[in-house]
């Protein structure tokens, strides 16, 4: 099975960014080492637990420290940057760490409404342009083949940097399967509309211009929080809740460490009620989070998961992480269509 991170370089509770970001980098060394198969960070702003709101920066600073593991976005939300801008800046990228560097696009804001337009302040933002927006960073990317054109990205003309659409609804899906490109769908925090947007991925993708792709190619996001046993695990998952808790009430806070007061039972994956699920979350013992692994796969099919892991001790942070690499590995390939990006 092709497991991936997904890392928002968490600020800890009487910690600070600097802290944070080097706490990412070690930990893409350890995904590095554990073999996963790409490190990628989130775009967020304004928000006092997330030090990766210069995510390009941030890309640099973990694939400068590591060799071979892809790094990427997870995503760049569109709507806050000029496509020409990100054009340049992951064409950068790629020409510093050629091979190794991925591009998410999403259309969400990745914070509040009036941060959104201190972001957009010099731009014509809407993310309903976001297909638009997609095309045009796209072209940038093409070779110029003798052609004249006015505005060029450099660098980025002429390079491969593989584009993937990420979502939490159906638009993600629809536009995805209209361009041909692979699709992520964040299923660790809006499961609600995993199975459909899925579905129309699946069989809506086509063949087009600008396809990176000739077949589907699904990625869906997981939390998980692993640990020796099921009562560690329990513990170890009250930071993310508090800090889930705290965002859902208009109150984003730095993570806090775990606490005894805000545990919760461990509940084993039922495939069956995946529809009514808010998020796609897994905490427990390796046993555990095998099983539920195991049956959301079948269920589901992906082609690669992602997983998030909101965690205060950095320690046990990597032992689960550890823990999922150990199960991904003896699993069973559960690939739809085999093909690797």
């Amino acid at each position: 099975m092709i497991v991936s991170i997904l890392d928002l370089s968490p600020i800890l509770e009487g910690s600070d960014a600097a802290d944070a970001l080097k706490r990412s980098l070690d930990l893409a060394r350890h995904a590095e080492r554990l073999e996963f198969r790409r490190f990628w960070i989130a775009e967020h702003h304004n928000m006092p637990g997330i030090a990766s709101a210069a995510t390009a920066v941030v890309i640099a600073h973990v694939a400068g420290g590591t060799s071979t593991i892809r790094v990427g976005a997870g995503g760049i939300m569109l709507p806050n940057h000029a496509p020409l801008v990100v054009a340049e800046q992951f064409g950068t990228l790629e020409s510093l760490f050629p091979g190794r560097i991925d591009l998410g696009l999403g259309r969400a804001p990745g914070t509040d409404p009036r941060t959104a337009h201190a972001l957009r302040r010099t731009l014509a933002g809407d993310p309903d342009a976001f297909p638009r927006d997609v095309l045009e960073l796209l072209s940038y990317f093409e070779p110029q083949d003798g052609q004249i054109q006015t505005v060029r990205a450099v660098p980025g003309s002429g390079l491969r940097v593989p584009i993937y659409i990420l979502g939490s609804s159906l638009f993600g899906a629809q536009v995805a399967a209209a361009l041909g490109l692979p699709f992520a769908f964040a299923s660790h925090f809006a499961a609600q509309q995993l199975i459909p947007a899925v579905e129309i991925y699946r069989s809506r993708f086509a063949a087009s211009p600008v396809a990176q792709i000739d077949r589907p190619y699904v990625m869906l996001g997981v939390n998980i929080v692993a640990a020796d046993t099921d009562d560690d695990a329990r513990f170890l998952a009250t930071s993310g809740r508090q800090s889930s808790t705290s965002l859902r009430a208009g109150m984003p806070i730095r993570l806090p460490p775990p606490s005894r007061e805000w545990e919760k039972a461990v509940e084993p994956f039922d495939p069956s009620r995946l529809e009514s699920a808010a998020t796609m979350s897994l905490v427990g013992s390796p046993k555990t989070i095998k099983a539920g692994l195991a049956a959301f796969a079948d269920r589901l099919r992906p082609d690669e998961l992602i997983v998030v892991s909101h965690m205060y001790d950095h320690a046990a942070r990597i032992r689960s992480y550890e823990i999922v690499a150990d199960i991904a590995g003896g699993l069973s390939a559960r690939s739809r269509t085999g093909i690797r990006i």
